[in-house]
């Protein structure tokens, strides 16, 4: 046989490489059997030489070792010997066999082509063995590789069988011998190969077994990921566990899995640290020294310090870029290889559309061979998986990135913030530096996905062009002109949004904190009845905040306009200049469909630039922020020194020390013997506690030497308190010791309080100590001191917020020379006197300068500044009588200073007025330390005034043991559907109706402007007519007009709709939540009700229209799509219900899982931001202790948590994209093979089904996305709704009010009849039927201990609490008989806890205006306030501070005066303020009650006994029933009575 050798490849095979009437121009398609032994063969093995890098550096990154041998790779091994021996024979046989003198000539290929194969599959082996000593359970190089050989070698089958059939056939019609040797060996050789690659194809879809060597504890609760196959991998089929469990039961955080090792802190950091001290030495000049890699010594990583020495040259700033760049950047490079690849891919779609339009065009004019249609419509579908798949894992691993980059920012910060100076701390609030974890860090992660948009969208747009230029031509470039110029129309459009999303943002702001002060006070909104006027104030602002929100409603309307009507006017644009500039240009189906495809592609990365540049600002600003934080100045680590040779274990000599600007001390010598207790005292801002943080090394030292030898405690004077246990706080990370911990807790005075708290020491404290009096979270921080067991002892006036008794106690049990501490050396700041003869050296502070030191009596003597400060000391008057009795004892033994005994003398004096009735006798200090402390008492005297019974019993009553208050209820699950009926009933049915209808308008006019163009394209007389063209031209333009109307008022009537929706839940929310009974809001943290307000109408507002809008979208293109290509091919109506019911499954699935990973990962980041703010406020506890080390280990602990949440949820979303692109993919085929297949002849209706294919996946994709979001989010309706409908307090006004007269109480009588009451269902009562009669206009006082009842009398004259039994009647009527507001506006309380509103001054007298000014400025002079009113700028106006911040406590007081005076009515409640106001503000506010109300009925709740001596009459409570009820006199005759012994306690009698 002639071989016609024409080309090198057919010399080298010998035989012809490609003949394309054998392989194209045929309807039996084959290759030649050359081109099957070359480029079949040859393109695997080049694909894997190529990629066995990959291979390489997976072996590199490894962090496991040594997979034991099993059956998966010694088969492995096994068939990939029997390859290279078949390989090496074939080498053999052909030597043998062919080149001889009557056997077939030898050619290149036959020694060349087992080369080829025999090189592969050797380098293929040795991985093997170097896979398992280095842990890498599978590989997708390989897998590929074997997965194209397998589907390569297919043709060859083929080709072979055929051969062998003819062969036969020839050996049996011929009858002579045929040598066939060669041949029959490859028949042969051939197939056993193709079964050895087809085998070695399915092993490798398995991974290899588990490593025995792994660097991390590999759990039971590992993530299946890390020993998952690659097949496994790309299809995320290792996530259908989690997604099946998820959807039975809602996924708890025990169900999730551990992190991978890679993504922990502990691995991301190190190369972080590494990079960033790299990066911070290179900034430096002039210090060249080396240091090793980052290496983790027990957990440590150590960042250095960008602000560096004070002498070395700075350079610049050193900025997170670089290290960034090289921690991650190679994961990004290999995503964006990735993301060029489907590029590519996306554009090879339309390419194949053109094809299979004008496949069914030739179809018209001759039969074409029924393989071509089906070969590009599996082209189409083999391109859109392959997309699918490179995406999936390109979003994978751009996610990974972002998680890697946060945690290493947010790692950065949290140990920088342990280190910042004092400077630095200033210049930021904790808020801010919080934020720079919260938000800032947050940012970069949001940004890796989009960040190769960068390159990729101008890619993207470049290709779209060169395409459609190939298409169109120029005109082209009239339809860009269009995209272009609606840029910046957005841009405008989109600045307008911003500037009302700021208003309206202020609204939301000024409503949620005035909800906040409503809430707060509402106890004493509902005293006055002034509900109705801060309800309109409410009102009022959301009226402003809808106003603006709908203006946003008409913006957002018209963008989502000019993006739908964009692609329609480009093409519109587009094809009629095509037609117009030149009569030969005619649009035919190809042209119009990929063109029409293409532009689609264009759309999206249009629309990515513009947001994508924005967030690029907005991350370059967080960079900023980051690098300026990381580079502020850090604390010098070496100003103080532990030098042990020095003789005493805590010294400053000639120290100079500043806060970072001016010098704050100077001229500092202090010394503290070992053992030794020393005193620095001196008047407020002398430096004291300065002196302190000077020991602790927190201030600028300028000059000294400052030393501490051995371990330091230290007790801040604001206690820091952490959100943990009692017990936790207080052992601080030490070991529990039962003893010395219960000897600790009592000589600290916690024993009573433990008692109190619901779960003993095991009771959580809310951030901040939330839920602890100061005096308690003061003797913790003393117990954390004593507990850790120190040397040196640094106490910063740790008695300040405990009472005198206590005080006392501590001091002999801790602090004094027989406390636990006497063995350490000891600093106490304190301002007490009452200690000080017993500390062992005093030193006396004045202006940052210690101007005298010595003992007690050596300073007394001098009669220098201590005796000032004493003296001074003396007239605050805070001590009490037996303690100053011990001072001038002292004094006068040491001095004759007749002046300072004179100042003693006289606060004793003093200190015995002030006594209280409430207290039980002082002078028994010691039987009190026996009975639990005496700040027991102090607490439950605060609390019986709560509406709330004292708060041990609620506590004990609904907590479950420790925890705060009723959990909330994280919904789980589902939502019912009469939550969706809720919202559309608030919608509205008119507007509802509207959206639906205007939505399948607009798809309608889509449709057919999509149909009109197929005509058009279809139409052969256009080519001749103008007019025909002019026709088609406007119809189509006419369908557009339509198109864009529709969509127009759709979107309108969703958002608008909407709002009217979030204004009447936000009102029935509002009406609802003031008419709650005052229990309810005792039992619901404020915190709770004021979310609903901000958080969840936030949602409603804002979320949820969007949400609702892009979904009906989204679901209406759908059903466009399947109508369209139904239309075409209405044999694909037969698929739509199997893909159908695939993608509801994963629907389902995703949205169950999806939502509760969210759920989780939400509740999981808060705790990282919480402990970060706690470590900053707590820095100088922490850095004290020396706990630094543990308290990242918690940070970085917390963060790893938070991933292990955020991981499933990222993965969650590849899962289900891939899963749904599958299906789409699917349609797409389905699409185009019933087109090609069906006969259709239509090439317009082809082009038009298989371009709205295209698509439909990333529609499929979005409306599950947005579904799952709408679920998410309509939890908020649900939530507002729960609220709607619970329990209301009695209606506030009643018809038969009406008939009331105008001005009912006339007289004021009183009369209580056998009166029960309890603050809630099941719990006891608290009062126990109580029987008075007061008569009009009588005084009368009421007394008790804490607990009596007092409180409880007057809320329930006010209704605050309903009566269990009896009744109450005020001129003879039954008050339970008329409305809330009639009975409550018709009394008057002066409450003891001052409550002020944010507001004017006039709005907080009379917020109804219904009094003059002259009536205003009357009732200020009445109660002391008028000059104070007179002297401010904006008199009446002035603007109060929230809660009241700017007045004083006095003056509050005296505003309530002014309420009560304006008001006026016959019955007056006061309910005595204890320690609001000083000795003459009390005095005046009695002698104007006395005056003003003297007609009026007075009930005085008493605290000092003294202001109701001259009371009518005395009710004396004792649990809840009366014990006596005479006059004062009367009752202080009888010395058996308890008035008298109460009045005796107070030293009345």
């Amino acid at each position: 046989m002639e071989v016609n050798t024409s080309s090198p490849m057919d010399e080298f095979c010998g035989s012809t490489f490609w003949n394309s009437t054998e392989t194209w121009w045929t309807t039996d398609p084959d290759f030649t059997p050359c081109f099957e032994q070359t480029v079949l063969v040859w393109t695997p093995c080049a694909f894997y030489w190529l990629f066995v890098v990959f291979d390489f550096y997976y072996l590199k990154a490894s962090l496991d070792r040594n997979i034991p041998w099993n059956k998966l790779n010694v088969s492995k091994a096994l068939v990939n010997v029997g390859l290279l021996v078949l390989t090496a024979l074939d080498l053999i046989m052909a030597l043998i066999k062919k080149g001889g003198d009557d056997q077939p000539p030898l050619y290149k290929l036959d020694v060349w082509g087992p080369i080829i194969k025999f090189a592969t599959f050797l380098l293929i082996f040795l991985f093997i063995p170097l896979n398992r000593k280095y842990g890498v359970q599978t590989t997708g190089c390989q897998f590929l590789f074997w997965f194209l050989l397998t589907i390569f070698s297919i043709p060859r089958c083929r080709t072979e069988v055929r051969a062998d059939r003819l062969r036969q056939q020839l050996l049996e019609s011929q009858q002579e011998d045929l040598e066939y040797a060669w041949e029959e060996y490859q028949y042969t050789s051939f197939f056993v190969f193709f079964t050895f690659t087809s085998i070695m194809l399915i092993l490798n879809c398995f991974a290899d077994g588990m490593p025995r060597q792994t660097k991390y504890q590999r759990g039971e609760n590992e993530i299946p990921e890390l020993s998952a196959s690659f097949l496994s991998r790309i299809t995320y089929q290792w996530f259908d566990k989690m997604a099946l469990k998820g959807y039975r039961n809602p996924l708890e955080e025990k169900d999730l899995w551990d992190l991978r090792p890679q993504d922990s802190c502990s691995e991301v950091m190190p190369t972080f640290a590494y990079h960033w001290n790299q990066n911070v030495r290179k900034n430096y000049k002039g210090r060249a020294r080396v240091e090793p890699k980052a290496q983790f010594s027990n957990g440590n990583v150590t960042f250095e310090n960008p602000h560096g020495e004070k002498n070395g040259r700075k350079k610049g700033v050193a900025s997170i870029m670089p290290p960034i760049y090289k921690s991650f950047g190679g994961v990004f490079m290999f995503g964006a290889l990735m993301k060029l690849f489907t590029d590519c891919l996306t554009f090879a779609q339309p390419q194949v559309l053109s094809l299979i339009i004008s496949f069914v065009e030739d179809q018209d004019k001759e039969k074409q061979p029924e393989w071509k249609g089906i070969l590009y419509s599996v082209l189409l579908f083999v391109l859109a998986a392959a997309q699918t798949f490179i995406l999936g894992q390109y979003f994978h691993r751009m996610f990974i990135v972002g998680l890697r980059i946060r945690t290493a920012l947010i790692n950065a910060i949290y140990r920088k913030a342990l280190r910042i100076s004092n400077s630095t701390k200033k210049e930021s609030t904790v808020g801010e530096i919080v934020n720079l974890m919260a938000v800032d860090a947050q940012r970069f992660m949001e940004l890796t996905t989009y960040l190769n948009m960068i390159w990729s969208a101008p890619l993207q747009i470049g290709l779209a062009l060169f395409f459609l230029w190939q298409q169109l031509g120029p005109s082209v470039l009239a339809g860009l002109a269009v995209m272009i110029i609606l840029i910046p129309v957005n841009g405008v459009i989109a600045s307008r949004i911003k500037t009302y999303q700021i208003r309206q943002m202020k609204y939301k702001d000024e409503r949620v904190k005035l909800m906040n002060e409503v809430l707060s006070g509402i106890k004493v909104l509902k005293l006055y009845a002034w509900e109705p006027s801060f309800e309109k104030q409410v009102l009022d602002i959301r009226d402003k905040e809808i106003a603006t929100l709908r203006s946003t409603a008409y913006l957002n309307a018209s963008t989502s306009f000019l993006w739908s009507c964009a692609p329609f006017l480009v093409s519109l644009v587009t094809f009629a200049t095509y037609v117009l500039i030149d009569e030969n240009n005619v649009l035919d189906a190809t042209k119009t469909f990929v063109s029409l495809s293409l532009f689609n592609i264009l759309r999206f990365p249009l629309t990515m630039l513009p947001m994508l540049i924005t967030n690029l600002v907005q991350t370059q600003v967080s960079v900023n922020r980051i690098n300026k934080f990381l580079n502020s100045e850090e604390l010098d680590p070496n100003s103080v020194l532990h030098d042990p040779s020095k003789p005493h274990p805590m010294s400053i000599e000639n120290g100079e020390f500043s806060w970072g600007d001016e010098i704050t001390l100077r001229n500092i010598n202090i010394e503290v013997r070992k053992s030794s207790l020393v005193a620095l005292v001196g008047t407020v801002g002398s430096g004291k506690s300065s002196v302190v943080q000077a020991f602790l090394g927190e201030m600028e030292k300028l000059a000294g030497v400052v030393n501490t030898v051995g371990k330091l405690a230290y007790v801040p004077q604001q206690a820091w308190i952490q959100n943990a246990t009692v017990r936790d706080n207080i052992l601080f990370g030490q070991t529990y010791d039962r003893k010395r911990y219960n000897k600790v807790i009592d000589a600290c005075a916690l024993r009573a309080d433990i008692d109190i708290l619901s779960a003993g020491d095991q009771t959580e404290i809310g951030e901040k100590g939330i839920n602890l009096s100061g005096g308690q979270k003061q003797r913790i921080s003393l117990a954390r001191a004593v507990y850790s067991d120190a040397d040196l002892y640094l106490l910063d006036d740790p008695l300040s917020a405990v009472d005198a008794h206590v005080g006392k106690h501590i001091f002999e049990e801790v602090i004094g020379p027989k406390g636990m501490l006497a063995r350490k050396s000891r600093v106490l700041v304190t301002h007490g006197v009452t200690f000080l003869p017993q500390v062992d050296s005093i030193y006396v502070m004045k202006a940052g300068e210690i101007s005298e030191s010595g003992t007690f009596d050596q300073l007394v003597k001098n009669k220098g500044a201590f005796a000032d400060f004493i003296i001074q000391h003396l007239q605050d008057g805070n001590e009490e009588e037996e303690e100053l009795n011990q001072i001038k004892r002292q004094i006068s033994s040491t001095a004759d200073d007749p002046e300072l005994i004179g100042s003693v003398e006289k606060a004793i004096k003093l200190a015995r007025t002030e006594s209280l009735s409430d207290s039980i006798s002082v002078t028994s200090a010691d039987s009190l330390m026996g009975r639990g402390n005496s700040l027991r008492r102090r607490a439950k005297r605060q609390d019986s005034h709560d509406s709330v019974a004292s708060a041990a019993s609620l506590k004990k009553k609904q907590e479950v043991e420790g925890k705060l208050i009723e959990t909330e209820k994280s919904q789980t699950g589902g939502v019912d559907f009469a939550v969706y009926k809720h919202y559309i009933k608030s919608v509205g049915i008119f507007l509802s109706v509207a959206t639906l209808v205007l939505n399948f308008v607009f798809q309608a006019f889509q449709i057919g402007s999509n149909l009109w163009l197929t005509k058009w394209a279809n139409d052969q007389r256009v080519e001749n007519d103008t007019s025909l063209r002019d026709m088609y031209l406007g119809v189509y333009g006419a369908f557009g007009f339509g198109q864009v109307l529709t969509n127009f008022f759709s979107s309108l009537a969703i958002s608008l709709g909407c709002l009217e929706c979030s204004r009447v839940l936000h009102n029935t929310l509002l009406h609802f939540n003031l008419r709650w009974p005052m229990e309810l809001f005792d039992t619901t943290p404020l915190g709770r009700v004021v979310n609903r307000f901000s958080k969840d109408i936030d949602t409603i507002d804002i979320i949820l229209p969007l949400n609702i809008r892009v979904v009906l979208m989204q679901a209406f293109m759908v059903l466009a799509t399947i109508v369209v290509i139904s239309l075409s091919t209405p044999i694909f109506l037969a698929v739509i219900v199997p893909i159908a019911i695939l993608y509801y499954f994963a629907q389902r699935f995703y949205v169950a899982t999806s939502r509760q990973l969210m759920r989780l990962e939400s509740v999981s980041r808060s705790p990282i931001y919480s402990h970060f703010g706690e470590t900053v406020t707590g820095a100088s506890t922490i850095r004290a202790y020396n706990v630094g080390d543990r308290f990242i280990e918690e940070s970085d602990a917390k963060v790893d948590k938070n991933q292990v949440c955020k991981y499933p949820s990222v993965i969650a979303n590849r899962w289900l994209a891939i899963r749904l692109e599958m299906v789409g993919n699917l349609i797409i085929l389905f699409a185009s093979l019933f087109a090609v297949l069906g006969g259709q002849t239509n090439p317009g209706l082809v082009g038009l089904s298989v371009s709205y294919a295209l698509q439909v996946t990333q529609t499929l994709n979005w409306l599950v996305r947005m579904t799952s979001d709408i679920e998410t989010n309509i939890v908020s309706v649900e939530r507002i709704k729960e609220y709607g409908e619970t329990k209301q307090e009695a209606p506030w006004e009643l018809e038969a009010d009406k008939n009331k007269p105008k001005n009912w109480p006339e007289e004021g009588r009183v009369e209580f009849q056998n009166f029960q009451v309890r603050y809630r269902e099941g719990l006891d009562l608290v009062l126990r039927g109580v029987s008075f009669n007061i008569k009009g206009g009588e005084k009368v006082g009421i007394v008790g201990r804490t607990g009596a009842g007092k409180s409880s009398l007057t809320l329930a004259l006010f209704r605050i609490i309903e009566s269990a039994g009896g009744r109450i009647a005020i001129d003879g009527v039954d008050i339970a008989t008329m409305g809330l507001h009639m009975l409550r506006s018709r009394l008057t309380i002066i409450p003891q806890d001052p409550v002020l509103f944010s507001g004017s001054l006039r709005m907080n007298l009379d917020p109804f205006e219904v009094n003059t000014d002259d009536e205003i400025w009357k009732a200020l002079e009445l109660s002391h306030l008028k000059l104070f009113v007179k002297s401010l700028a904006a008199g009446l106006n002035h603007e109060i501070a929230e809660g009241g911040e700017n007045l004083s406590v006095g003056q509050r007081q005296l505003v309530c005066l002014a309420r009560a005076l304006l008001r006026k009515t016959k019955v007056l409640v006061l309910d005595e303020a204890t320690a609001a106001v000083d000795l003459e503000t009390d005095d005046l506010i009695q002698k104007t009650i006395r005056t003003e109300f003297k007609e009026c009925t007075v009930l005085t709740i008493a605290h000092r006994l003294n202001t109701i001596l001259d009371s009518d009459k005395v009710i004396v409570l004792d649990k809840g029933q009366i014990t006596e009820f005479a006059s004062p006199t009367e009752l202080l005759d009888n010395p058996k009575s308890a008035f008298y012994s109460m009045a005796k306690d107070a030293n009345l009698v």
